[in-house]
């Protein structure tokens, strides 16, 4: 039988009083779970039982190959809120790994962030700042970062001040069955190649589902499907750090595509999103602080965007900044509401014309396109120039997990 660092610790305290030797104090849980992360050996299985554990620091764990499991993400808490030390909850630099069943609360940073690794499952953990949404709470919930082969499944996020559930530089990613609410942003893939996202939940938000590309990182994003999510009343007041990019999201948006080139929206239910239930931006004008110097190799322009078979109600009725209520106003009046989506209508002044920006076969569906390049002087409805298609994208397959 192969035990856990968890068991071996319960182990050698049996075997010792076996022996005759003065018995020794049993460490407190949270130091034993530390010990067993920290010195976990390649098939360890860590198991956590039921209750709050409460932790001063970050817990750590550099072993590929590695199970946390613990009774399910209501029953194992592990909970930060005395948190000082240490910049996230759980830090994981590995691979080959599953964390499932357990809730990370409170952290000062990070809930649970993993750095460069291969084939990682998280599945059923819940992270969570359970004083609400707050500037003050961590950036984000679940945060994998430069990694490959990643499967995020059956997870909750609640009240991260950047994404909830986010995904970064990374390829062959599959997001599925979580849901996200009261985050910024409740789910996000940033610069990352190859991401299936579907049959998620993302309410309450500030922005629904996020799919941005950023400059000054190595990597690209492309080639995302958005598909059979509920995106709904993501309204909350954007509680961003003023300067950070999920900053200038605007209150009210449900699927948001910023730079980023060949995505899908399709059968998702969209619906009461204030802004809109779709917004599609260059980064000239989404609100990053001011920031407007481009590496050179940084593509600003959302290209191959195709938008289908989804289903929207509401939205629009009240956008979440002040310029986009007076271009609301001035072309529907203060009673009216945008569109279903809305896209800046920035184009790449170098496009021949051969790759579309942004297709829609919707029904009546309609896209706005607010003239930002041209302070809105030509902001209009032109369903014409959206007949178009693109290649379908394929679904991300997973090795190994």
């Amino acid at each position: 039988m192969k035990f856990s660092p968890l068991h071996l610790t319960l182990l050698g305290i049996g075997t010792s009083l076996l022996l005759g030797c003065a018995p020794q104090p049993e460490k407190p849980f949270t130091e034993a779970l530390r010990e067993a992360l920290e010195t976990a050996a390649p098939g360890d299985v860590i198991e956590i039982p039921s209750g709050t554990f409460n932790f001063k620091r970050s817990l750590i764990l550099n072993t590929d190959n590695v199970t946390l499991r613990g009774a399910g993400m209501a029953q194992s808490i592990l909970s930060f809120k005395g948190q000082v030390a240490g910049a996230e909850g759980l830090s994981v630099n590995a691979s080959n790994f599953l964390i499932e069943d357990l809730a990370i609360e409170d952290t000062i940073g990070d809930a649970l962030k993993i750095n460069e690794g291969d084939n990682i499952t998280i599945r059923r953990v819940r992270t969570e700042w359970t004083n609400g949404p707050d500037t003050e709470n961590g950036a984000y919930g679940i945060y994998p970062v430069q990694t490959t082969n990643v499967l995020l499944e059956g997870n909750v996020a609640i009240g991260a001040s950047d994404a909830g559930i986010y995904v970064g530089q990374s390829r062959q990613v599959i997001v599925r069955n979580n849901r996200a609410e009261y985050n910024v942003a409740g789910i996000e893939v940033e610069n990352t190649i190859g991401a299936d996202v579907y049959n998620n939940i993302a309410n309450n938000n500030t922005g629904g589902i996020l799919v941005f590309n950023m400059p000054s990182i190595p990597q690209r994003g492309y080639a995302t499907r958005v598909f059979d999510n509920d995106v709904h009343s993501n309204n909350t007041a954007n509680f961003a750090i003023a300067g950070t990019a999920v900053s200038g999201v605007p209150a009210g948006s449900g699927v948001v595509i910023n730079s980023n080139d060949q995505v899908e929206i399709f059968n998702n239910r969209i619906s009461n999103n204030n802004t809109a239930n779709i917004v599609i931006s260059s980064y000239f004008s989404a609100n990053f602080a001011g920031q407007r110097e481009l590496a050179a190799e940084f593509d600003p322009y959302p290209e191959q965007i195709m938008i289908y078979d989804n289903s929207f109600e509401g939205g629009g009725t009240a956008p979440g900044l002040d310029y986009l209520t007076q271009l609301r106003d001035a072309l529907y009046g203060e009673q009216g509401a945008f569109p279903d989506i809305i896209w800046d209508g920035i184009v790449n002044p170098e496009n021949d014309g051969k790759t579309p920006a942004v297709c829609v076969d919707n029904g009546d569906a309609q896209l706005l396109s607010i003239d930002a390049g041209n302070n809105f002087a030509n902001a209009g409805v032109d369903m014409a120039r959206h007949d178009c298609s693109v290649p379908k994208l394929q679904p991300i397959e997973l090795a190994d997990i």
